[in-house]
């Protein structure tokens, strides 16, 4: 049997496999879906998840059972494109004939010393229940510090305003403002929105290092009784430990059908591949379903047609009540509407809808 090996289970690896499912899959070939843990986590979400609005059981997603998808859990080591195999922590090596990455990616600490060591993550489902743990634990009127001010540092930081009246909210970020990339009037109503509700902004901060709970703003110590890091992401190790091709943010380079130019049997998807947008759920989904019908081409020796890959917009959510988005790039949405498609893009998620 002919193996189709799946190292990830998150927006892009699933969607490979869902797209799959829909369809035949040859009788001579067996789909292999390897993740860490028996469901996958809606990472847009962890945020609320990490301030404890939300429990896990809100944001997973049940894998698909079918006899033609086997579900493998392990961690991953390594990949060998030369020998077509992946290597686990603790079993026995994996062969393939068809690999797709969609690993997922982890913090980048800029190499800042001690910010890994003292602040906590939301980057797997993992990581952000310590971090849950440790918001909980956070006494009255104590401080925690988001570093970092694009989407993630602003959702964690509104939703831990709802979460804790109570608390001490700061966002460090080393731009002029919070969400610099985001037009001129999103960031305005996000600013106003934060300032409103107690939510202290400190631009142009350059950490020179992390001690527990001083943060060194060069000279200036920043003290904290908790620091959350959103400042910044790479592709997983795996990847990083790849002697191939890649972007200038690590990711690796692949060609229009989503492969490794030099091992076309290996496709690269999510916050793993180099792509001319920022990475994002959605680009992943966009791109499983373009890798599900670049295989079906091969497996029925045809040419694949691929459109562009068109992305909707960015949609944020500040609490359960109010929310932005950049629809295209200059429609502005504000308020309560951005926030109730938000919900609704969850919603669908969930129940396996895209």
């Amino acid at each position: 049997m002919k193996k189709l090996v799946i190292l990830g289970g998150g927006y892009g690896g699933l969607t490979v496999a869902k797209e799959l499912l829909s369809k035949e899959l040859p009788s001579d070939t067996v789909m292999i879906l390897v993740d860490r843990m028996p469901y996958q986590g809606l990472k847009t979400e962890y945020y609320a998840l990490a301030a404890g609005t939300v429990s896990d059981w809100d944001i997973r997603v049940q894998f698909p059972v079918d006899p033609r998808l086997i579900l493998k859990y392990g961690e991953v080591v390594s990949v060998l494109p030369e020998q077509k195999e992946v290597r686990f922590a603790n079993d026995e090596t994996l062969s393939y004939d068809w690999l797709v990455i969609a690993l997922g990616c982890v913090d980048r600490y800029h190499g800042i010393p001690g910010a890994e060591e003292f602040s906590h993550s939301i980057q797997t489902l993992s990581s952000t229940r310590k971090t849950y743990q440790n918001v909980n634990d956070i006494a009255p009127y104590g401080q925690v510090t988001i570093v970092g001010g694009g989407l993630s540092g602003v959702e964690v930081a509104a939703e831990l305003r709802e979460s804790r009246p109570d608390m001490n909210i700061r966002i460090l970020d080393r731009g002029a403002s919070i969400l610099s990339p985001f037009p001129g009037k999103l960031q305005r109503y996000v600013r106003d929105w934060m300032l409103e509700h107690d939510i202290e902004l400190r631009s142009h901060i350059s950490l020179a290092r992390l001690e527990g709970g001083m943060l060194y703003n060069q000279q200036e110590i920043i003290y904290t009784d908790m620091t959350i890091w959103t400042a910044g992401i790479q592709p997983s190790p795996i990847v990083q430990n790849l002697n191939l091709p890649k972007d200038a943010q690590g990711r690796l380079i692949i060609n229009e059908y989503h492969q490794l130019p030099d091992y076309n049997d290996i496709f690269v998807v999510g916050d793993c591949a180099a792509l001319p947008f920022s990475p994002s759920g959605q680009a992943a989904e966009a791109q499983g379903e373009q890798v599900a019908h670049v295989l079906q081409a091969i497996w029925k020796n045809e040419t694949p047609r691929l459109g562009k890959i068109k992305l909707k917009g960015v949609l944020g959510s500040l609490g359960k009540k109010a929310g932005f988005g950049l629809m295209g790039k200059r429609t502005v949405m504000l308020g309560k509407v951005p926030r109730a498609i938000k919900s609704g893009v969850l919603w669908m998620s969930k129940r396996h809808f895209g």
